[in-house]
């Protein structure tokens, strides 16, 4: 997308250069759900560990996939935590073998336009949906892969561990620089063969994505080899990035775009949908899923539009959540959560 203390799933710690304390949530800010770790009445950046539980008997935890549990707020200094959940410091060469810990610099608070500067609920999901694909399959292995508006880059760090490339790619100077430090945090567990990518890609603007000409190590503009490579990525992901009917119009506009041409592409989007009173319709809506909807089409509907002349459509269908695991500890899905799986259907030309 463009928070109490439940030890098991993230232990955190502040990022000094930029924390601030505040007596309350500014009032343009909103606040995610999932600032677990921070002192109260806390506001700024922030790094939390995010512990994911590894299932005993994947196959996936060995080798070069072996996970080491580490503090990247202090990169001399190793994390784990003891039985009773507690963070236990320091402890170096330690590698855990049940459990996967991601450093995240975040926000605990924002402005609309900042969103992806903070975790959500669907990015947990999402993330949840990828290892478990990781754990019980090849699919993810020596892809490329792209995820959209990726914000804090959680769910594309976690798909390095098995792809060929990842860009992570969102919009805006401050969203980019705070991704590409988590990537410099979790360096340790990304294989050195995988090449992450932080890139602004703006939904709004022309395509292809702008080119640097820069050779700066802080720009986010694309080359040209990175644009080809775009065109060869197989996955796509997204989360949380369905709130207004603007941005699901450039949204889809992007989606088009990447998925019209190369390779045939698959999507996975996970949402939340948040209930709004609208004066426009004088009812409890949930802002930017109808419109999701209006672009999505189920397979019945995608065969009738087909026999109508229809040339293409987004054809998507939800994913049953109950029956993926919760490998992110202790945090709540509630029923407003959907994991959507999306393909570009193109009209077969008659021979």
């Amino acid at each position: 997308m463009h928070g109490h203390n439940d030890r098991e799933l993230i232990q955190g710690s502040a990022a000094p250069e930029i924390a601030n304390s505040s007596e309350g949530t500014p009032k343009d800010h909103v606040m995610s759900e999932i600032h677990l770790g921070c002192p109260p009445k806390f506001s700024g950046s922030f790094i939390s560990h995010f512990a994911f539980s590894l299932p005993r008997d994947a196959e996936y935890i060995g080798s070069k996939n072996e996970y080491q549990a580490f503090d990247n707020s202090n990169q001399n200094q190793e994390v784990s935590l003891d039985d009773d959940g507690d963070l236990a410091l320091p402890r170096r060469s330690k590698y855990s073998k049940d459990k996967l810990v991601v450093a995240i610099q975040h926000n605990i608070t924002s402005s609309i336009p900042s969103v992806g500067l903070q975790v959500w609920r669907a990015e947990l999901v999402l993330s949840d949906f990828v290892l478990h694909k990781m754990f019980t399959t090849s699919e993810f292995d020596g892809i490329v892969a792209v995820e959209l508006g990726a914000g804090t880059g959680l769910v594309g760090m976690l798909l390095a561990r098995v792809a060929k490339t990842v860009f992570l790619t969102d919009h805006g100077v401050e969203i980019l620089e705070n991704c590409a430090r988590n990537v410099h945090l979790n360096s340790v567990m990304l294989p050195s063969k995988t090449l992450v990518y932080v890139r602004e890609l703006d939904w709004k603007a022309s395509w292809p994505p702008n080119q640097s000409n820069s050779t700066s190590s802080h720009s986010y503009g694309w080359n040209l080899s990175e644009i080809e490579e775009l065109e060869r990525a197989s996955l796509l992901v997204a989360a949380d990035v369905i709130y207004s009917d603007d941005l699901t119009d450039a949204l889809f506009t992007t989606l088009e775009r990447l998925m019209s041409h190369g390779l045939n592409k698959v999507l996975y989007l996970a949402l939340e949908k948040r209930y709004n009173f609208s004066l426009d319709d004088l009812d409890v809506v949930a802002n930017g899923y109808s419109c999701f909807r209006s672009y999505v089409r189920d397979e019945t509907e995608h065969h009738e539009l087909l026999q109508n002349g229809m040339e293409c459509a987004f054809v998507g269908s939800r994913i049953d959540l109950t029956e993926i695991p919760q490998y992110a500890n202790n945090y709540d899905r509630g029923q407003d959560l959907e994991l959507w799986e999306i393909r570009y259907a193109r009209k077969v030309k008659k021979t």
